[in-house]
This record gives structure tokens, C-alpha cells and sequence, in this order.
């Protein structure tokens, strides 16, 4: 054997003497990963499962293969390059198959034909992600030091939200777990394999067994409809055409042959002799050897990164690292504020008390109740706007998108072909071919097609007339891929032969419409419609059509060839066998050419998405003029566009700027379009949502920030999808996309009054504890004021958004939370101060012994207030109440807290709590307090905005 032809890599394979060689070259080629099934009820189900999976960041190359790629294709080009016996004997198998006995050795070496990354977490370990959260860490923390300090209802109350919290989510988790079990049970397609028995005279046997079943070595027997169960090598074939649609995202064929021998410059997908785990056959049948099963597998280690491309989520991880800065501010304040307690009053358990509320009130208790009532209002109001929301947290990504990648069929086109033209073969209209034209479509029986119903529909809307029933159907010649046209034998009467078709001399016709360059090779010569003659068809002649179907091509119109010739007495007392020979010496008549239209709505809605800021890509697997056709008629700028073979020729810098350039991306397989994604999310930094609806699409969407896709997508894009369209309307998704922001922004309203609010009142109890010498809040009094301040803030979700501030992508920033806390905490912090001053200056309390219940009383009123006051200067860039004004429900919130506050030292509950009557001069100080806030704070709020061109 000349081992120059092969890469080395090859013979590491090759191990004959040791039993488990077949297991140790699969490991040797390919690592462990996670895998695609074969069939799409298998393809469908088994995505349901990743995206559920734990995922990690994954830094692209520009293109460039990974380790499991580039060893499965040395491998498989091996196998092309080799004869058939050798590929028996790399794969340590025979003509006649395996035996039941080596098979079953086999499945116990390398396992069931099945991803082998099923391993589900257990109950507890979800339940320890759940449990396992800064948040409810906080919680339990002062929930234990509340108990320490007797505090029982306020630690019950803490237990409960963390109960709440760790149930939903493991409750969701679970049941999605409990999901993919039982997806991946229902996982059954039978294969027919060729299997052989017998100790002395073996048989061939040919049994029918389960896909997981099928082990390398194993000869599969294939015909319409079938689905290769791994990779594998063709033994033998009969006019095998399949479809790589899954791996291609292309709608054509590709032919296959087991009849050759290929080299390595062929690429991969184009191998002739190599079928591929997930495609399917389309017409024809053979037999073929498989080489590799299950996560082995070509497909495999493309979509092996399923649940692992998506970048971590923004607003989960913005949320925990609040947490973590709010840990480190109560682990630096709540102790110096207990030592100082301690130190006044000498009474331990009631410094710890005291402490332990202002952990409590430095905590956003409301935060997950806000952000989840956020969220939920988002998908209820995209429902409305026909959006289906899956994942909540996607809503905030909405509203951060500023790119919009999108699959061309059906989502900028109607997915629906119109007829175009009808030309001769001097590209002159003429009603002669689109009369043959029509009468091959009106009478083709097998495969309809949208073209037919182009044609039958362009006929009967321009009211043509080309009496049909004065026409017979003798036979029909079927379309297949080999030959790519379809032909009908047809017979007219005496009477519309002599009207019509005088220059034909018989009643029976052969009409053939086809691929433009398979219907020129059958024809000999060309109808000359002035003259009602036909002359022949000279090279020269053959080349000025090809060249018109070109140039029409390039503009992005599908182009078919229309052909007739008439049968001869002799040929229709054949019995019409002969059909390579009806199918010769025909008339060539004309060109046809057929266009996918763009939708109505397209233009306008990607109109108003680049007026809210987001860009719209094409990525398609379609041609490059057609992609771009379609791109200029719904105002895509076309400047700048690229192919996949271009792409893949790219070193990874040039690679990325083409990425970030380039608005058309056409020609892309389904890894492609991945690298793609990521090359716009890490090199250019952008929040990227992909609308599909395909196999092909399933990696880009996986990896995109927001998934989309539609309601007659298939299963495997709505299982992998954030967000589904119940209409093919881009109009939908602009809705979903202000929704997004609106929902974001309410969100960040009241995370960025927490932090305001919240520190800004501990600081200032801290400053007070250490001025006063003893503490301005009773820590009953402290609990109650952050309950109705918490209360207040319910309505949040409610509140409108300025207009111009979902104009544009908002995008979280967790660096901005605590400059933002730094700039205007301190104000709130300045006030508060100042409410003590005016009591030493006023009313002259110098010391708690003189006045310890009117300093609780004012502080508790000031601070209530100071607290929900702050959301009105907080969610808005203009003056509040004069430039903007929030909700009705805000407002009424605002109000009814503000009124209990002031009224609640005037109560008996009041009284129980420590607190007393306060001097209606009081009130009058408050009034100017708070006009000096709200000037100082716009003050500041313009120099924030100026400095940081943001306010949420």
C-alpha cells in the first residue's frame, strides 16, 4: 500500500491486531463533545436539550476548524480517497457486514448511536444552583442574625422570600430536565442494515434495528426519504440525490456516487462518495458502509458547541455583581455601625438589632419581585404584538440589540414565487412560451412545485386562455435531480392543432421545462416564433442564452428553460419506453424566470429599526445576486457583502473587520453563520439577535444574544429560540424590540433607586450614629419605614418611559451602578444631615435624653419620604413634575405611602412604635428640604448626563 496518498493521521486508525481499535480510533480521532441526531424528530428534540445545558463564553478564530473538525475531515478524506476494499479495512469490516456478535461487541466499545453527554444533573444538584445565589445568601444571613437578635418576624419574612426564590427556580429546572429525559427516550428510528450468521457457511442477512444501534462497520441499505444514521462511505448507488440542506442551509441537491475516488482538493461537503450524518436522501437508493456514529460524527462536531457559544447573560451577571458590591458595603458599614451602637449604648443585643436593620434596609428586598413583575408585564404586552416570550431575561437583550441578523426566505421575502417573464431566445416576451409552459404545469401530476403554481397563477390572474381541455395526457416524465426537468406527453385535437400549431404535423407533443441548461443540452433547434419555423441551434445561439440566463440570474431571478418537439408515428407505437430518446432533438422555445417578492411590510419595519438603532445583516445560504436583489428592494444597504468561501479564505483580523463591514452575507453554511454571530459579539462588541427558522440556523441562533424565531419554524429553531414570532412581520419584532427597552428601562429605574436610596439612607444612619451618639431610628421603626418604602416602589413595572429613551439600544452597564450611586447618594446623604441640624438649631434637641422620640419621629418621616420621593428625580432626565411626570399608578403609590408616613406619628400605632406628634413648623421645614433636593439633584443629574452621556 502507498501510504504517500494518505495523511498520516489515517494509520493511527488502522489497528488490526487489537480488539477495541474500532473504539480506540474514534477516541483517537474525536474528543468527547456534545452531538446532532439523525432523524429530525431526533434533530428536533435532542436541541430541547441543550440549550438548557450549562454554557461558556467560546473566542472565535475568524474560521478556522476545531481540533474535532479537522481530525473527523482527515478522516474522511481518507475514506474518499480510498477503494473500497480499503475502506473495509479501515473500518475492520466486510462486503457481507458485521456478524449480530461483533455488532454487539461493538455498540459495548463505542456506545449507543446517541449524543453521549446525557448525563442529567440530579434533583440536589439543581437544587444547589437554585440555593446557591448571592442574593439568597444575604438573606439567610440576616434572616440568622435576626433570629440571634429575637427578631423573629423580620428573619421569618427573609426565610420566606428565599423559599420563594429557590422554589421557582428549581421547580423550572427540574421540569426541563425531567423534559430532555424524556425526549431523548422517545428517541426510536429504525435503519436497515446488512448483517451476516453462520459458524461455517456465513449468510447475508438483511435485518431491520434501531439507529441507536448502528455501530461503525455496520452496511446501512438507503432509498427515498431515508436519513443517514452516521457518517458514511457508499458502497454502491443508483442515481443517488440528496439533500445537505441541515449542514448547508442551502435548498438545492448535491448528486452522490459511490464510483469514485476523491482527492483533497474537493471540499468537504462536495465529497461524491460521502454522506453525512443528518442529510437525507432524496431520490434514489444504495448501500453504504458507516465509518462514524454518534458525537464522532461531521455534524456532531458542528453543532458540538450547542448551549455553549451563547455568551453569559448581561443582566444575570450585572445583578449578581450587585450583590456582591452590596455584601462588601454591608460587611464594611453594618459592623462599624454595631461597635459604635455598642459603644453608646452598652447593650450588645440591641446594637446587633439595630445592625442587623440596617443590613435589612441596605438590601433590595423587592428587587427580584420587581424584576420579575417587569418581565412578566414585557411578555404579557408581547403577546398582544403576536410575541412569544420563552425566556424572560431576553426581554432586557431586546431592548439591547443594536444588530438584527435575519434569513432572507420568508422573513424579508413572501417565501412565495410570482412569474416574472416569458422570453424567447432573443429575450423578446412572447405568449407562446408561457402557453407550453403552462400546459406542462397544468397537467404535471408528481412533485408540484411553487413554480407550477407560479405559472398556473400568472396564467388565470392575466386571463390567458389556452384551452386546456382541448388537450389529452398521454405520460409524464418525472422530475428528478439527475436530469432537473420534468416533461409531459400531450395530444390536442384536429381542430386546435390546425388553429394553433399548424407547423406540427402530429397531435402529440412532448413539453419539457427544466433547469435552463439541462433543457439547451436535449435541444437541436430553436423555435423562430415570427416565422412559425424552426432552425437550428448553433453553439453560438446555445452560448447568447446561457448568457441571458446569467445576466437574469445575477439579478436575482430564478431562471427555467421551456423545450417541445413533436413525436413521430414510430415513437408513440413504442408505448412511450423510450424516454432519453423523446427527450432529444427538441425545439427550444424560452426562458422563464420566477422571483421570491419582498413583503410589503419589510421595508417599513427594517426602516424603523434602523431608526431605533438596530442594524439589520442578511445570512443566507441562498446565491449572492439573489441576496442581494432582494436587500436593495427593502432599502438593506448592499456596499459591502461577502460569501462563505470568501469568508473561509480570511485570516481572523481581516476576517472580523468583513464581519463588521459587510451587510450581506450570502452562500454561509450553518458554521458559518455561528462565526458570523460571534465575530459581531466579541470583536465588535454588539448585542446580536438572529431571526431563523431552520436547521441551518440553529448554531447562530444558540449563540446570539436573543434567539427568534416563528411560529411554523421547525422544531429544533423554536426549541433553541428566546423569542417567537407568531407572524412572519419583521413589524412584530420592532414592537418587541420598544417593548424590550421599555421593559428595561423600569427596570433600571429601580435598581439604580436602590442603590441610591438604600445607601444613601445607611450612610447616613452611620453619620447620625456617630454625631448623635445613639441611633436615629429604633430598629422596629427602621423595619417599618423600608417595609412602605419597598411597598411604594410595586408600581414601578407600571411607569411610562420617555419616549426618546426607546429611540435607542440600552445596554447594562454594571461599572455605571456605583458611579451612579457615588454621584447622587451623597445628596440624599446631605439632606438627611441637614434634617438633623435643623433639630439641633430649631428645636434645640441637643441630646436623646431631651427629644429621643422627636428625632425618630422627624427622621422616620424625612427618610420615608426622602426614599419615595427619590424615583420621580431618579426615572427621568428632565425636571420631574414639570417636564415629565410618571404614571397614575406611580403617582397614586407616591401619594398614599407619603400620606401613611406622615399621618402614622400621629396614631396609636404610632405611639406603640416610639414616635410622637411632630410641630406642624416641621412640615414647613420638609416643604423647603425637599425643593432644595430636587434643585440640587437636577443639578447634579446634568453634569452626570453630561459627563457620562446617560442617566439609566
Amino acid at each position: 500500500m502507498d501510504t504517500t496518498k494518505f495523511p498520516a493521521s489515517c494509520f493511527c486508525l488502522n489497528n488490526h491486531t487489537q480488539p477495541s481499535s474500532l473504539n480506540h480510533m474514534n477516541e483517537t480521532l474525536v474528543k468527547k463533545h456534545g452531538s446532532f441526531a439523525l432523524k429530525r424528530r431526533f434533530i428536533d428534540s435532542i436541541f430541547g436539550f441543550f440549550i438548557k445545558r450549562l454554557y461558556s463564553p467560546k473566542k472565535i478564530d475568524g474560521g478556522k476548524q476545531t481540533e474535532e473538525e479537522g481530525k473527523v475531515c482527515s478522516w474522511l478524506y481518507a475514506l474518499a480517497q480510498s477503494g473500497p476494499n480499503l475502506v473495509f479495512e479501515y473500518v475492520r469490516s466486510t462486503e457481507r457486514g458485521l456478524s449480530f456478535k461483533e455488532a454487539e461487541k461493538r455498540l459495548a466499545e463505542t456506545g449507543p448511536n446517541v449524543p453521549l453527554s446525557h448525563s442529567f444533573p440530579s434533583w440536589m444538584q439543581l437544587l444547589w444552583n437554585a440555593f446557591f445565589h448571592p442574593f439568597n445568601i444575604i438573606l439567610i444571613v440576616l434572616a440568622i442574625l435576626s433570629f440571634t437578635s429575637s427578631d423573629y418576624p423580620n428573619g421569618i419574612i427573609m426565610l420566606v422570600l428565599v423559599f420563594v426564590s429557590v422554589a421557582l427556580r428549581f421547580y423550572q429546572e427540574y421540569n426541563s430536565s425531567k423534559a430532555a429525559m424524556k425526549l431523548v427516550e422517545l428517541l426510536k428510528c429504525p435503519v436497515k442494515v446488512q448483517r451476516c450468521a453462520g459458524s461455517v457457511i456465513q449468510t447475508e442477512l438483511t435485518v431491520q434495528i434501531d439507529q441507536r444501534d448502528v455501530v461503525p462497520g455496520d452496511i446501512v441499505i438507503f432509498g427515498p426519504g431515508d436519513l443517514f444514521p452516521g457518517d458514511v462511505r457508499l458502497i454502491t448507488s443508483k442515481d443517488l440525490i440528496v439533500s445537505q440542506s441541515s449542514l448547508t442551509g442551502e435548498s438545492g441537491t448535491t448528486k452522490k456516487t459511490a464510483n469514485i475516488r476523491e482527492d483533497r482538493t474537493t471540499p468537504l461537503l462536495e465529497l461524491r462518495n460521502i454522506c453525512f450524518m443528518g442529510t437525507s436522501v432524496v431520490s434514489g437508493s444504495g448501500t453504504a458502509l458507516v465509518v462514524l456514529t454518534g458525537a464522532k460524527t461531521y455534524m456532531s462536531t458542528m453543532f458540538s458547541t450547542i448551549g455553549k457559544n451563547k455568551p453569559p447573560d448581561t443582566f444575570e451577571k450585572s445583578v449578581r455583581n450587585i450583590s456582591y458590591w452590596l455584601i462588601a458595603v454591608m460587611l464594611l458599614v453594618v459592623p462599624i455601625i454595631v461597635l459604635t451602637d455598642y459603644y453608646v449604648s452598652r447593650n450588645l443585643s440591641r446594637a446587633i438589632l439595630f445592625g442587623v436593620s440596617v443590613a435589612v434596609a441596605l438590601t433590595p428586598q423587592m428587587l427580584p419581585l420587581i424584576v420579575n413583575i417587569n418581565l412578566a408585564k414585557g411578555a404579557l404586552a408581547m403577546a398582544k404584538d403576536r410575541c412569544i416570550v420563552k425566556s424572560l431575561t431576553a426581554i432586557q437583550n431586546m431592548g439591547a440589540m443594536d444588530i438584527l441578523c435575519i434569513d432572507k426566505t420568508g422573513t424579508l421575502t413572501v417565501d412565495q414565487l410570482i412569474m416574472v417573464h416569458h422570453l424567447d431566445s432573443r429575450g423578446l416576451p412572447k405568449e407562446r412560451v408561457l402557453r407550453f409552459a403552462f400546459l406542462n404545469s397544468y397537467f404535471k401530476t408528481e412533485l408540484k412545485n411553487p413554480v407550477d403554481e407560479a405559472i398556473l397563477a400568472h396564467v388565470y390572474s392575466n386571463g390567458y386562455r389556452f384551452e386546456q381541455s382541448k388537450w389529452e395526457k398521454i405520460d409524464e416524465i418525472p422530475f428528478d435531480f439527475t436530469r432537473r426537468r420534468v416533461s409531459v406527453i400531450i395530444e390536442a385535437d384536429s381542430e386546435i392543432r390546425d388553429r394553433s400549431y399548424p407547423h406540427f404535423s402530429t397531435d402529440k407533443l412532448v413539453v419539457t421545462k427544466g433547469a435552463l441548461e439541462e433543457v439547451l443540452q436535449v435541444c437541436s433547434f430553436c423555435d423562430h416564433a415570427d416565422s412559425g419555423s424552426t432552425i437550428t441551434l448553433s453553439v453560438e445561439d446555445q452560448q447568447k442564452i446561457m448568457h441571458m440566463g446569467d445576466e437574469l440570474s445575477n439579478d436575482g431571478l430564478r431562471v427555467l428553460g421551456v423545450a417541445t418537439r413533436r413525436l413521430t408515428t414510430e415513437s408513440t407505437d413504442t408505448g412511450l419506453v423510450n424516454r432519453e430518446k423523446m427527450e432529444s432533438n427538441m425545439v427550444f422555445l424560452g426562458i422563464l424566470t420566477f422571483y421570491d417578492p419582498p413583503k410589503n411590510s419589510a421595508k417599513e419595519a427594517l426602516r424603523r429599526l434602523a431608526e431605533k438603532g438596530v442594524e439589520a445583516k442578511v445570512l443566507t445560504g441562498d446565491s449572492l445576486s439573489l441576496a442581494i436583489r432582494v436587500c436593495k428592494e427593502v432599502g438593506i444597504r448592499t456596499t459591502y457583502a461577502s460569501t462563505g468561501p470568501d469568508l473561509e479564505l480570511l485570516d481572523p483580523s481581516t476576517f472580523h473587520e468583513t464581519v463588521q463591514r459587510a451587510t450581506v452575507f450570502a452562500r454561509l453554511t450553518p458554521t458559518q453563520k455561528l462565526r458570523v454571530v460571534q465575530s459581531l459579539q466579541t470583536a465588535g462588541d454588539h448585542v446580536v439577535g438572529f431571526l431563523g427558522d431552520g436547521v441551518n440556523d440553529s448554531l447562530a441562533m444558540d449563540a446570539a444574544d436573543v434567539g427568534i424565531s416563528v411560529d411554523s419554524g421547525v422544531s429544533v429553531a423554536k426549541d433553541l429560540a428566546d423569542i417567537i414570532l407568531l407572524e412572519k412581520d419583521l413589524n412584530v419584532l420592532v414592537s418587541g424590540v420598544e417593548r424590550g427597552r421599555i421593559t428595561y428601562g423600569n427596570t433600571m429605574k429601580y435598581i439604580k433607586l436602590s442603590v441610591v436610596a438604600n445607601v444613601g439612607s445607611v450612610v447616613s444612619l452611620l453619620i447620625a450614629v456617630v454625631l448623635l451618639g445613639y441611633e436615629p431610628l429604633t430598629a422596629r421603626q427602621l423595619v417599618v419605614q423600608n417595609f412602605l418604602y419597598n411597598v411604594g416602589q410595586i408600581p414601578i413595572p407600571w411607569d411610562t418611559v420617555e419616549e426618546d429613551y426607546a429611540k435607542f439600544p440600552q445596554r447594562w452597564s454594571s461599572k455605571s451602578i456605583p458611579m451612579f450611586m457615588l454621584w447622587n447618594g451623597p445628596v440624599c446623604s446631605m439632606f438627611d444631615i441637614g434634617c438633623l441640624v435643623f433639630f439641633w438649631c430649631y428645636y434645640e434637641v441637643y441630646h436623646p435624653s431631651s427629644g429621643d422620640k422627636l428625632y425618630h419621629s422627624g427622621w422616620f418621616v424625612e427618610g420615608l419620604l426622602m426614599q419615595t420621593l427619590i424615583i420621580h428625580m431618579i426615572r427621568t432626565e428632565k425636571i420631574p413634575f414639570i417636564q415629565e411626570v410618571a404614571s397614575w399608578p406611580v403617582i397614586c403609590s407616591t401619594l398614599l405611602i407619603s400620606a401613611v408616613g406622615i399621618a402614622l406619628p400621629f396614631t396609636p400605632i404610632g405611639k406603640v412604635m416610639g414616635m410622637t406628634d411632630l410641630p406642624l413648623s416641621y412640615f414647613g421645614f420638609l416643604v423647603v428640604l425637599f425643593l432644595g433636593y430636587f434643585f440640587l439633584s437636577q443639578v447634579v443629574k446634568r453634569v452626570y448626563i453630561r459627563t457620562y452621556k446617560e442617566w439609566l
